[in-house]
């Protein structure tokens, strides 16, 4: 019996569509979205809806007119499941702000299972250099930790401050730190500051500490709004402020001198292109990424989401289908 928000049940198998493919799922990144579906932050778009939308999976099954993979192949499913392809945001390359837009794990049942279906222009080929536990959270917290960074606008040799140090923001670092950014770090996780400092920030503290740098450019991951303003204070003029997650608490009140003034901007990260996934996957394996991962069986989906919620991971959680 489950202990926690999800249950466990027999689904018939899936049946790819036109222009899709069928995985059997390998294993599945277990992402603060999941959570936020969980415990009810986030509404399901439909009953019993199967989360997780970070899949490494083995094509097994196409549907017609399926042709970009082959069987056998290696592929990522994302947290973007299909756009509409015609509205105004598409029609201009803005599909991450599509009107009709669908997303795995939300709309469409997800990778917390053997079996998945995926549109197959939705899905990424895997570099090679990656296994399929560390292929896993680069699949959502890699790609919207790379397009919020884009989103920061932090200048070449500039000062990022990332606030929150999970799955996501321990991507993002290695990215400014390749670029050449000096990080500073500001979460309440020990462990994490930990991290932080071994992957080369020049500073871990606490999550309202005030870095001991003006910052050029600054992250905010936790679904803290009362971090905002905390991380507005800490800009430098000119900086940039972006808000990576889906989900946010509420901002308090902002005071515009304090805050706002001398050009500091605040800016949300609403998911990704294709474009922003392939980009991102290519800097990746350049670098390449090293993804902190904690494993667990597929049982213990339940586990790692209360582990997740409690802070008891640190970098991403990866479940595996055929763990025993």
């Amino acid at each position: 019996m489950s202990s926690g928000p999800l249950v466990a049940a027999d689904r018939p198998d899936p049946v790819p569509g036109r222009g899709e493919v069928l995985l059997k799922v390998r294993v599945c990144g277990v992402c603060r979205t999941d959570l936020h579906l969980a415990e009810g932050d986030l509404t399901p778009r439909h009953a019993g809806v199967i989360p997780g939308h970070e899949v490494v999976g083995e094509v097994i099954g196409q549907g017609p007119g399926a042709a970009r993979f082959g069987i056998g192949e290696r592929v990522g499913v994302a947290w973007l499941g299909g756009t509409c392809g015609a509205c105004r945001f598409c029609l201009r390359g803005q599909e991450n702000l599509c009107l009709s837009p669908t997303f795995t794990g939300w709309d469409r049942d997800g990778g917390y299972a053997e079996l998945i279906t995926a549109a197959e222009n939705f899905a990424y080929r895997i570099p090679e250099t990656f296994s399929d536990e560390e292929a896993a959270p680069l699949l959502c917290a890699g790609i919207i930790g790379y397009r919020a960074l884009t989103r920061a606008e932090l200048p070449i040799g500039g000062r990022l401050g990332i606030y929150g140090f999970g799955g996501s923001a321990h991507l993002a670092a290695q990215i400014a730190l390749y670029r050449g950014a000096r990080v500073y770090v500001m979460t309440r996780s020990a462990q994490a500051r930990a991290l932080a400092l071994d992957l080369g920030a020049t500073f871990a503290g606490g999550a309202e500490e005030q870095p001991p740098d003006p910052l050029d450019a600054a992250i905010l991951f936790a679904p803290a709004g009362g971090l905002v303003p905390v991380a507005l204070r800490a800009l430098d003029r000119g900086g940039t402020l972006a808000v990576a997650g889906i989900h946010l608490s509420d901002i308090p009140s902002l005071h515009y001198a304090d805050e706002l003034f001398e050009e500091r901007q605040l800016r949300s990260v609403t998911a990704n292109t294709r474009a922003d996934g392939e980009e991102f996957f290519r800097i990746a394996a350049e670098i390449p990424l090293r993804p902190t991962t904690v494993a667990y069986p597929f049982e213990a989906a339940d586990r790692a989401l209360r582990d997740l919620a409690e802070d008891r991971i640190t970098g991403a959680a990866v479940l595996h289908m055929d763990a025993t």
